[in-house]
């Protein structure tokens, strides 16, 4: 994929990754539709900015007929309620799901047909190394995206033959305000952003930005034993 060719849709670009994503796409000569659910906060030149809920299905639908010219869809929005799954709020557990899945779904559901209508494109999914594997202190907000990385794997196979990939970004923790409380090291948001557009630029279904990610995937074949060794 040639990045300066594409019209691109970001969503939660008001902020964190999400701004840094749609400025990197600027950067690289994409018209960069960025979504957020207050235009007004989005502060990024030379972007077009769009409301958008995706979490709110008439929201989805209009920001799909608003910007209908899209091959590069990011799904960037989320979520982090923190909600533990045994004495969280359900309504927290609720959001993390409606935003990480269903969101991420609606959004595809709302687009892929016009992406392929424009030959083809990619999409991308913004998920996390917790994804992979779960902490219970976070345990709605890695349900949500573990969903969100089985529809992404079901969706990368349907949508195949309509020439649009569909790729995974998997990353620990970032410098960016839903991580401001965490003491564990922390990536660069920015140099995050731009190893996400580098790996659409080359076609990589699934993207990983830190050693956390690649140590937690090599670590599969090992079972419960390597993934939580305080088990054993």
């Amino acid at each position: 994929m040639i990045i300066s060719e594409q019209t691109a849709l970001v969503t939660g670009a008001n902020r964190g990754l999400g701004r840094l994503l749609a400025t990197e796409l600027v950067a690289r000569g994409a018209t960069v539709y960025a979504g957020a659910r207050n235009p007004d906060t989005i502060d990024v030149p030379g972007v077009i900015p769009i409301s958008l809920d995706v979490t709110d299905p008439e929201s989805v639908a209009a920001a799909a007929k608003a910007a209908g010219a899209v091959t590069l869809l990011i799904n960037n929005a989320g979520s982090s309620t923190g909600a533990d799954l045994l004495t969280g709020d359900l309504g927290d557990l609720r959001l993390e799901m409606d935003t990480h899945y269903f969101g991420s779904l609606s959004m595809i559901r709302a687009f892929a047909p016009g992406v392929a209508a424009n030959g083809g494109g990619t999409i991308l999914n913004i998920l996390s190394v917790l994804s992979w594997i779960s902490l219970p202190t976070v345990g709605g907000y890695s349900a949500a995206k573990s969903a969100a990385w089985s529809m992404t794997n079901a969706l990368r196979v349907q949508l195949a033959e309509q020439n649009i990939r569909v790729a995974g970004l998997h990353v620990g923790f970032m410098d960016t305000e839903m991580a401001a409380t965490v003491t564990a090291p922390k990536m660069d948001p920015a140099a995050v952003a731009a190893l996400a557009i580098d790996g659409i630029e080359a076609d990589a279904y699934e993207i990983l930005a830190d050693d956390l990610s690649r140590q937690v995937q090599a670590g599969f074949a090992g079972g419960v034993d390597a993934l939580y060794p305080a088990l054993t």
